[in-house]
């Protein structure tokens, strides 16, 4: 790679920073160029001295990129995608693909044209302690799966305490806030653990108690045509931050710790194996791993690991499960099309 290529963000947020200080770590010549993706002025202060600030993406583009990042506000997502895919550059776009259908179908023939240079950025996938599970389930160590439980939620305030939560995006519903969308890695990572699911039943809730107008707990039936019950549990509220999947089978339970990065098998009563155990991972180092992979797409030297049609998979689920909550009904998710 030329040490003179323009690596390209869009968006100056917290994910945005962490991609500009990878790709510096990563490609030790590259130039770094970044996008407001709000049209504010952008400043060093927002991105670094050493980051070359475009006042448009139009701009940035007649600089020939090399790839980009799309790590703006997910309303923006497909958008900047197509912009950036029709200038034949490659993207890894921040989970999840869009906000929704809708606002994705306005773009979709030109990413469907270009999945092969997309990656979509759900990097728990990259994590040493998915690819353990996720290599324990393929080898059938619990048998026959019998149900499967998930757990995550941290309180809201806690995750960037040095700004006001209620103004991030996590937190307002237009810039594709609430835990549907903020914490869709479990539905991506359910995906790719357990496969497609047939139904959802889905209630979500506004509790009033974070002043924010987005939903701030759900809890899920996600259903499989074999009739294996995935029970997802996701919530902006938790004091004590908790991030588990469990895993019940014929010949034992398996739980994943992703906070500690650590799996642990149950066979009996008393009866516990550590089947892996990293509790100073550098939670950085997934981030760094989904990175180096995507440069190797963007070459064209590899497929990517977390595709278009995976990404819409996801979406497809959230949609299935907001329509569940409006109505209060069990959805089909095959009902629901890309």
């Amino acid at each position: 790679m030329s040490g003179q290529s323009i690596y390209l963000v869009i968006g100056s947020g917290s994910i945005a920073k962490r991609h500009i200080g990878n790709i510096r770590k990563l490609f030790a010549s590259a130039r770094i160029g970044c996008v407001s993706a709000s049209g504010r002025r952008l400043s060093a202060d927002d991105v670094g001295d050493d980051t070359l600030i475009y006042g448009s993406l139009e701009a940035a583009l007649e600089d020939n990129p090399l790839f980009a990042i799309v790590a703006s506000p997910a309303p923006l997502h497909a958008e900047y995608a197509a912009q950036l895919l029709n200038r034949q550059v490659p993207v890894l776009i921040e989970k999840p693909v869009s906000d929704s259908l809708e606002r994705f179908a306005a773009h979709r023939d030109v990413l469907v044209a270009h999945k092969d240079r997309i990656e979509i950025a759900y990097n728990l996938r990259f994590m040493s302690s998915a690819l353990k599970f996720k290599a324990f389930l393929d080898e059938g160590i619990v048998g026959e799966v019998r149900s499967v439980s998930v757990d995550v939620g941290q309180y809201l305030p806690d995750w960037r305490p040095a700004s006001d939560y209620r103004k991030n995006v996590s937190a307002r519903r237009e810039l594709g806030g609430g835990v549907l969308l903020e914490l869709s890695h479990e539905l991506d990572y359910l995906g790719w653990l357990f496969g497609k699911f047939e139904t959802a039943y889905c209630v979500a809730r506004n509790t009033g108690a974070l002043e924010i107008d987005v939903e701030d707990t759900v809890d899920a039936l996600l259903v499989r045509s074999d009739r294996l019950v995935i029970n997802v549990h996701m919530d902006f509220l938790q004091r004590a931050p908790v991030r588990t999947c469990k895993v019940i089978g014929q010949q034992g339970t398996l739980i994943w710790d992703i906070l500690n990065n650590g799996i642990v098998l149950h066979t009996g009563r008393e009866q516990q194996r550590v089947l892996f155990d990293d509790t100073c991972y550098d939670r950085n180092s997934m981030y760094l791993d989904q990175l180096r992979h995507f440069a190797q797409v963007a070459e064209g030297s590899a497929s990517p690991v977390i595709g278009l049609e995976d990404g819409l998979q996801t979406l497809c689920l959230i949609e299935a499960m907001k329509r569940s909550v409006a109505t209060g009904q069990v959805v089909k998710i095959g009902d629901i099309q890309a």
